[in-house]
């Protein structure tokens, strides 16, 4: 019998990896008025609803996900929790 797990995967660059995005934030962000900001990183993040037998076998496939489509490995670090079967 499958249960419904809630899921949130959160992807961000690894650290060394340039990030022209927060940087071009983090330059516009004193011409907003809002200054002594600074490391600004930009990342990802997914929302959603797995069905699985077990937190076990949900996580299993969110990792799977996160391998093949979600994030590139090379380059991006991910961060899952996995909460709330129904």
């Amino acid at each position: 019998m499958s249960q419904t797990f809630n899921v949130a995967v959160e992807v961000s660059l690894r650290e060394g990896i340039a990030d022209p995005e927060g940087l071009t934030i983090e330059r516009a962000l004193p011409a907003l008025g809002f200054s002594g900001v600074s490391g600004v990183r930009v990342g990802k993040s997914l929302r959603f609803v797995v069905e699985a037998p077990d937190e076990d076998e949900a996580r299993q496939q969110v990792e799977s996900m996160c391998e093949r489509f979600l994030a590139n490995p090379v380059i991006e670090d991910v961060e899952i929790a996995i909460s709330g079967a129904s």
